[in-house]
């Protein structure tokens, strides 16, 4: 654990001989330009990389390292351009710029004002999301947005490093390569860190010239994740780690969704707690303050306090009664072309309830305001508009805000949010101390922004010769992206379109319509791991399997046929087949599939599933052919395609979140139906080789497992299974 003298100085992940050794934090410069922050002994090169004395190289990641790999991939991509050795890589959070705007994500999620086509939009989403800044983690963009300015400032810094040797062997720059921490030429060899304050006096060439393929060394290469070794010995710093001199702790207690304002607290309860220092009250919420997070949190259990809530507070019921309105309601036209007739005769509903997000940790920042400024240490997936969210909280202008990013400890959308963090700064303000906030349990669950549910009106006409005809979709959600994004200061971000992304399906369907309905069900919902895709998913892949048993072909054959256009997604399902020794669902026992492409990816899963003895879904195997494009890290993909099935199954058997009172619930993970070891699938991944941009993997295997699951299930037993979380008997 870090002690108070280390706070103010910079830390790194670093490699040593292929494997992690430190994890602290990196101190941002105060005024937030797009240059790094250089220690004695290291020159920039740019804004994505340092190099020391010592021959480190300092990459800066400006994505956020919540489980899914980034401090490992991002680095790969440069290090593999610059010719540097792995063992020399470190690691640390990218400062607030424009530099390291997430332009992609600004591009995907724009659409709520009116679209401008071509370059003229592109460059549009551009202006805004450097303006933000939109250093946003989100979308599965990581790789895919940062893969050219990453191999670009590899190239741009390889080129000043020969330009520097070649100066001092009086030779041209251009007979120099690098490999290996090393500039070469022949037997001629200079150490990156002889020459890198040279190099940074040289202006590079006009024209970057990238390696090929086959002259990359690291790509592609399982090398061993940064993070791996500070995590197992406990040496990685997360937000609930930080520990300044002073420190108290605070747990608090919020009111129910809606209009609420705290009426009362039993404060000579809590004062009677061993180890509580004071309780803060705020108009929706109150807090304990205490010499341990435990007294915090015992504190705040005995205020005991009271709300008062303008209307009915939210329940089930009147949730599920807002989704009927809005099906009934006239819907905005998102997705179309053909001819529909006006009547199609397959049809069926679906409907899925909220999902949490289930992070192992919750909401949690530490803050301290002295001198006029405030620095938070929190894991932030948007630490821009968390920034700008406290600034505005303690009216502050956000130039003397500093947020030092931690390691997430999962984040699947939550940590977008900026709850924690405002309310640890005014904490902190009010106390006149360092605080740190951690929400409980309970707190993190009763007040989750979650996946929002959906209901989906399905219909189809077949064409006669063992394909689909003609497809109308009909949905209604929240629009929880265009919600989160509203609370970020981004109402420019999530469109329409967002809250049925994914509802396009893939297949060659010669007549189409998509109608979107927003539902207000007054409950504010959030981005969660693959949004609208996790239901979309399951609405288009189960009834793409109803419309292929109407046909009586089976469901392999039945997609192929329509994927004459999308040869990628094909042979991915091709692959998934051969691995499960597909019999059209019966073989070793019942089998379901499901394709799906997004985030520039295309997957195709085959579950095996079936009902026990006593109800439950018992999910045997499940195999997943992947085509990512071109792969950076193999062993990343395998992790994030085994973890999104994972926690795609949680959703998909686990219990179902439910509003009682103003409140959702349940109150503890383990109330949720996780899976356990015990739950989880054997797990096969296939990589297909592919030439084509890398593709995004972390979202990926989300979408498909529920659809693939029920599909599975109407082949054990006959029954089709049309709402999630699945209920046996139901």
């Amino acid at each position: 654990m870090k002690t108070a003298v280390d706070i103010g100085r910079r830390g790194f992940l670093a490699g040593g001989a292929g494997l992690g050794l430190i994890v602290a934090w990196s101190l941002w410069p105060r005024d937030y330009r797009a240059v790094l922050n250089v220690a004695p002994g290291e020159t920039a090169l740019g804004g994505y990389l340092k190099i020391g004395e010592d021959g480190h190289v300092a990459v800066a990641v400006p994505q956020t390292e919540m489980g899914q790999g980034v401090y490992t991939g991002l680095p790969q991509i440069l290090a593999d351009e610059l010719g540097a050795d792995w063992r020399t890589i470190a690691v640390e959070p990218a400062p607030i710029g424009s530099l390291y705007a997430n332009r992609l994500l600004a591009r995907e999620l724009a659409g709520t004002w009116p679209r401008v086509a071509g370059r003229v939009g592109e460059f549009a989403d551009d202006m805004l999301a450097d303006r933000a800044p939109l250093v946003m983690t989100a979308g599965s963009t990581s790789v895919r947005a940062f893969e050219a300015p990453l191999r670009e400032a590899g190239a741009r810094a390889r080129a000043l490093l020969c330009m520097a040797a070649a100066k001092r062997w009086g030779i041209d720059w251009q007979a120099c390569d690098t490999e290996a921490g090393f500039v070469v030429r022949g037997t001629d060899r200079l150490r990156f860190g002889e020459i890198a304050v040279e190099a940074a006096r040289l202006k590079p060439p006009h024209a970057l010239t990238l390696r090929l393929r086959d002259e990359r060394k690291l790509a592609g290469q399982p090398l061993p994740r940064l993070d791996t070794a500070a995590k197992l010995d406990g040496s990685a710093q997360y937000a609930g780690d930080v520990r300044l001199p002073g420190m108290v702790f605070a747990s608090l207690r919020q009111g129910p969704v809606g209009e609420t304002r705290l009426v009362a607290s039993d404060k000579a309860a809590a004062a009677r707690v061993r180890g509580a220092i004071a309780v803060i009250e705020a108009e929706r919420w109150v807090a304990a303050l205490g010499e341990n997070w435990w007294a915090a949190d015992r504190a705040a259990e005995a205020l005991a306090p009271r709300f008062a809530t303008r209307g009915k507070l939210v329940a089930d019921a009147a949730i599920a009664a807002a989704l009927d309105r809005a099906m009934a309601s006239e819907g905005r036209r998102v997705h179309a072309h053909g001819s529909l007739p006006d009547a199609l005769p397959i049809a069926a509903e679906y409907a899925v309830g909220f999902a949490a997000h289930a992070a192992i940790e919750p909401l949690v920042a530490t803050a301290r305001l002295a001198g006029g400024r405030l620095e938070i240490w929190a894991p932030t997936q948007a630490p821009a508009q968390l920034r700008a969210a406290a600034a505005a909280a303690l009216a502050m202008n956000e130039s003397a805000v500093t947020v030092y990013p931690m390691f997430g400890g999962g984040g699947f959308g939550r940590k977008l949010e900026t709850d924690a963090a405002v309310q640890a700064a005014i904490l902190s303000a009010r106390s006149r101390r360092p605080v740190q906030l951690m929400w409980s349990r309970g707190e993190e669950c009763a007040h989750d922004r979650m996946r929002p549910p959906a209901r989906a009106r399905l219909a189809g006409a077949l064409d006669g010769h063992g394909g689909v005809a003609a497809w109308r979709a009909d949905i209604a959600a929240p629009a929880a992206v265009h919600e989160t994004m509203a609370r970020l200061g981004l109402s420019w971000l999530g469109g329409p379109a967002s809250a049925v992304a994914g509802a396009l399906p893939a297949y060659d369907v010669p007549a189409l319509a998509i109608d979107y309905r927003r539902a207000e069900v007054g409950v504010s919902t959030g981005v969660w791991r693959s949004d609208a895709h996790s239901y979309t998913a399951f609405f288009t892949e189960s009834f793409v399997d109803e419309l292929a048993a109407a046909a009586s072909v089976d469901p392999l054959t039945f997609r192929l046929r329509m994927l004459r256009e999308t040869p990628r997604l094909a042979a991915c399902l091709k692959a998934a087949a051969a691995m499960a020794g597909w019999q059209g669902g019966h073989k070793g026992g019942a089998q379901g599939l499901a394709c799906y492409s997004a985030f520039g990816s295309h997957i195709a899963l085959i579950a095996e599933a079936g009902v026990t003895a006593d109800q439950d879904v018992k999910v045997g195997r499940v195999f997943a052919a992947v085509d990512c494009g071109t792969v950076v890290n193999p062993d990343l993909v395998g992790q994030q395609i085994e973890g999104g099935i994972v926690f795609a199954l949680g959703a998909a058997i686990g219990a179902e979140p439910g509003y009682a009172g103003g409140f959702a619930g349940p109150r503890r993970l383990g109330a949720l139906g996780l899976p356990r070891l015990a739950d989880c699938p054997d797990i096969e991944v296939q990589l297909i080789p592919s030439e084509a941009p890398p593709g995004g993997v972390a979202e990926l295997a989300v979408p498909p497992l529920a659809p693939a699951v029920a599909n599975a299930l109407f082949t054990a037993t006959g029954q089709r299974y049309r709402s999630l979380p699945f209920r046996i008997g139901a």
